[in-house]
């Protein structure tokens, strides 16, 4: 049982500590005796500014003495300590509490980020399969839209009967045995008329003249639009195919704005299937749509996507990793960082052993690290305990406000639970929040004479009370600052 007494005051001291650090910056003015100029000391020697209580740090005495608040004597602190901002934990506290920290360090930060985006054509590979003449499609053998199609498969058999009069001519003169200049003639004239050289050599061979030809597919793929039916006449211009190409396919994502505008043409991108992640695909950043959605604030952001084995067919969706150009960052643990709505704040160990607060300026978050734009320097090192963060928006008002109380919780071990006590003392400063005075003993507290801060009713409480007065006081246990002031009455002039 003793022992864990001794654990759990081990933890009310460096929780009292901090708290008397953050709760009591403002909280407590120093002392008038602080103020004064530190005289000359014999060498050697050290200079004492004042004595106070370690585990109440706020409250400073003008001499050495037991401590009200505990079953200690009072602590010197010096002057060449003065200077020494932070709080300061022992080697063998730390150790029981856990305390842990981390450094800052730089890092290799490639500024990546996930999208999902849906698998459409790649409308570059599209090819349309047209007729240049009117005619007869006198057999179809692709019957239907989205059929596979390989680069050279028949796909339909058009009858020409405007082609018969200039090939009949074309073998006429052939057998006529004409200049070959008059032959040459008539052959521009028929690929003029777009009548094909298979069809010619087919008409020669024959000796008669052919007029059905067969459409070939020009490129592998779908068939994404199929725009006849078979014995439908047709005209010269009518679209009988589109033919969309597999080799490669595009994913179109919609992508934030704040992440929009680091993109670049070009980058590349990892891709897997959303519903198969096994299945993964290259490719790379070709262009952000000029158009933003007002409803959502992203644009759009077009990824060519190779198509290996012809696997992504449109409306798949894909889970695109894109990756943007590496950075050097300075990077801290995200459980080293305080959290509130407006502010961030890590505890950073000085050399001199100490820990003190310090603002910061996060950037990105990175996994389990967080970017630190500002307020750190590399190298520095920072705590990285659990038990000094709460995983909450409240984290910092959490933590200090439970400091805070444990340091009221001791002093309220030697206090009476109640009431309203009355003292004498000289006001030493005003703060919008709380008064600082200078007092005499009370018996009633057992507490010595010392300078301590009391909270206000209010910003506006106490008009016309100045530094310097000496007043007679009533105070009650209350108020951020532990104790609270009910009246305060001045009993004559100032400094």
């Amino acid at each position: 049982m003793k022992t864990i007494h001794i654990a759990a005051a081990a933890v009310a001291a460096v929780a009292i500590a901090a708290g008397g650090f953050f709760a009591g910056q403002r909280s407590v003015a120093p002392d008038r005796h602080a103020d004064a100029p530190v005289a000359p000391a014999a060498q050697g020697e050290r200079k004492v500014l004042y004595w106070h209580d370690p585990m109440v740090p706020g409250p400073r005495f003008d001499k050495p003495g037991k401590s009200p608040f505990m079953d200690m004597q009072l602590v010197p602190v010096y002057a060449d300590e003065q200077a020494e901002a932070g709080v300061k934990v022992s080697p063998g506290v730390q150790q029981n509490l856990g305390i842990r920290t981390a450094a800052a360090t730089r890092a290799q930060v490639a500024s990546s980020f996930d999208a999902i985006g849906t698998v459409q054509f790649d409308e570059r590979l599209a090819q349309a399969v047209q007729t240049r003449v009117n005619g007869y499609v006198e057999r179809l053998l692709v019957r239907a839209p989205m059929e596979t199609v390989r680069r050279g498969q028949p796909m339909a058999t058009i009858y020409a009967p405007d082609w018969l009069g200039p090939l009949n001519e074309y073998l006429a003169l052939k057998r006529a045995g004409v200049a070959d200049d008059v032959l040459a003639a008539a052959r521009e004239r028929m690929r003029a008329m777009s009548i094909p050289d298979s069809l010619v050599r087919q008409s020669e061979q024959h000796g008669t003249a052919r007029a059905r030809f067969t459409v070939a597919a020009p490129i592998g793929g779908v068939v994404a639009e199929l725009g006849v039916r078979e014995g439908v006449a047709v005209t010269a211009g009518t679209t009988l195919f589109r033919i969309a190409g597999l080799e490669r396919v595009w994913a179109v994502a919609e992508v934030p704005e704040v992440q929009a505008v680091r993109l670049q043409r070009g980058q590349k991108v990892k891709a897997a299937l959303q519903a198969d992640a096994s299945q993964a695909f290259e490719g790379e950043l070709k262009e952000i749509l000029p158009q933003v959605n007002a409803a959502t604030r992203t644009l759009q952001a077009r990824f060519e996507v190779a198509n290996k084995g012809g696997r992504l067919t449109p409306g798949l969706l894909l889970r695109l990793q894109v990756a943007g150009p590496a950075s050097s960052r300075l990077v801290v643990p995200a459980e080293a960082v305080i959290r509130t709505g407006t502010r961030a704040v890590a505890i950073v160990r000085k050399g001199n052993g100490t820990f003190e607060p310090r603002e910061i300026t996060l950037g990105a978050e990175l996994g389990d690290q967080l970017e630190v734009v500002q307020g750190l320097q590399e190298g520095e090192q920072v705590v990285a305990s659990g038990q000094f963060l709460v995983d909450s928006e409240a984290r910092l008002k959490s933590v200090l406000g439970g400091m805070a109380a444990a340091g009221q919780a001791a002093t309220a071990a030697s206090a009476p639970a109640a009431g309203t006590f009355t003292a004498r003392g000289t006001v030493e400063s005003i703060e919008p929040d709380g008064i600082t005075i200078s007092h005499g003993p009370v018996p009633e507290l057992k507490w010595p004479a010392m300078t301590m801060g009391f909270s206000t009713p209010g910003p506006k409480a106490f008009p016309g009370l100045k530094a310097g007065d000496s007043v007679q006081f009533e105070f009650r246990r209350g108020g951020p600052m532990g104790w609270e002031l009910v009246a305060v009455r001045p009993e004559g002039g100032g400094k």
